[in-house]
């Protein structure tokens, strides 16, 4: 019996110090780990004669350029692009800074060095990009960044984005550092300049397609295009998502026009950049138009462009998703009026054609009817007048904010960034 009670003791014992033990409260869920992705970006292509620079304008000089950022970041780097170069080209520096409050101006106090591999230049191979080392820079959502170049000599050929829809500035000598940059020429072009990475925890959106993504028609230094007004949406949403614009101008799907065709630079402007998580497609209606341009095409002709286009969509979406990247397809908007392309009833009905397979069943991952929302109600063959820059295909910055508008966020709401 003493033995029993003994026993009975300690298994009391043993009770009333396991109910004395705290409660485990339940554990947060893991931070996701920090990677980059990109924040701003733009497609790079040969610029064509108007828009190239003179052949000496950057041989000893800076150049200035501006870029707005769609997401922030403590830490970034920056991609400088020769990717159309035929030679190296040598840059002696590279900074970056906040702009100040006059155009082309920069903050010193924020002015910062960057290096490539522990170097302040750097030589990028004729057809490569160079990444910067990681550097230690408060770069707020939706703001503006400075990129300043110097040049040791102009490049064999030049890599550009002529549609930058912001005023750079180029001067003689070196003035990386000049708060001002007195007595530059100002031009309305990007150089060199391909990507700006952040390293966060959020994903990003491309934006791959022709002038409509570009922004032809948008404010110049008024971040209106679309995808700026696509990526507030975001910021507002408390969605924290990256929106990289890859529009070319003049781009096509199947050839190659005043940049490479979408299906050639699909994995440099898609695959390439960090963080990638969803695509959103725009683009054919230059591929329709050229068609007819010049000179009438048969019936025949119309049909097997129309086959050629939907197959590249599908080319599109097949090597996306190889990679993880979820596809959004957006129809071809109205043009009749377009006096480029003088679109007549056939070069309708091929529109109307590659918009109803756009939105037939199962084509993508979702559809994004920019059709439906930016034509005219009395005549949709037309660009609502509400929404038109005044050459009846572009829209103008009322009418890029009803794109932005146009795409459900819940296409992206499984993301969702944490208040603070």
């Amino acid at each position: 019996m003493r033995r029993l009670g003994l026993v009975l003791l300690a298994l009391g014992m043993a009770a009333g110090m396991a109910s004395a033990k705290p409660a485990k409260t339940a554990r947060r869920p893991a931070s996701p780990p920090a990677h980059w992705v990109g924040s701003w970006a733009a497609s790079q292509q040969i610029p064509e004669d108007r828009n190239t620079l003179p052949p000496d304008a950057l041989r000893d000089a800076t150049l200035r350029q501006t870029v707005h950022l769609s997401i922030g970041g403590k830490t970034l780097r920056v991609v400088l692009s020769n990717a159309f170069g035929t030679a190296p080209l040598h840059l002696m520096g590279a900074h970056i800074a906040r702009p100040g409050a006059a155009l082309g101006s920069i903050d010193p106090a924020t002015d910062r060095a960057l290096t490539f591999s522990g170097r302040a230049d750097v030589t990028i191979p004729a057809g490569a990009d160079m990444l910067s080392d990681p550097i230690a820079f408060d770069a707020p959502a939706l703001s503006d960044l400075a990129i300043t170049l110097h040049y040791d000599a102009p490049p064999a050929r030049q890599t550009s984005h002529p549609g930058a829809r912001a005023t750079s500035f180029y001067l003689s000598g070196d003035h990386v550092t000049d708060a001002t940059l007195t007595g530059a020429t100002a031009i309305a072009h990007w150089f060199q300049i391909e990507e700006v990475d952040v390293l966060g925890t959020a994903p990003a959106i491309v934006a791959l397609g022709d002038s409509l993504t570009d922004g032809h028609g948008a404010t110049t230094d008024g971040n209106d295009r679309w995808t700026d007004a696509l990526a507030r949406r975001l910021q507002a949403a408390h969605l924290g998502i990256a929106v990289l614009n890859k529009g070319i101008g003049g781009g096509r799907l199947l050839e190659d026009g005043l940049g490479p065709s979408a299906l050639a630079r699909f994995d440099r402007d898609v695959l390439a950049p960090p963080g990638v998580k969803w695509l959103i497609l725009l683009e054919g209606i230059n591929d329709l138009g050229v068609l007819t341009q010049e000179k009438p095409a048969t019936e025949a002709e119309h049909a097997a462009l129309v086959a050629r286009v939907e197959a590249a969509y599908e080319q599109i979406v097949a090597r996306a998703h190889a990679h993880g990247i979820k596809v959004y397809g957006a129809t071809l908007m109205p043009w009749i009026g377009f006096d480029y392309y003088h679109p007549d009833a056939q070069n309708e009905a091929d529109r109307q054609a590659v918009n109803a397979w756009l939105r037939a069943p199962r084509r993508f991952d979702a559809l994004i009817d920019f059709d439906a929302v930016l034509r005219d109600t009395a005549n949709p063959a037309i660009l609502s007048p509400l929404h038109d820059s005044g050459d009846h295909l572009h829209p103008g910055p009322k009418g890029y904010q009803a794109m932005a508008d146009a795409v459900p966020l819940t296409l992206f709401a499984p993301h969702r960034k944490a208040r603070k």
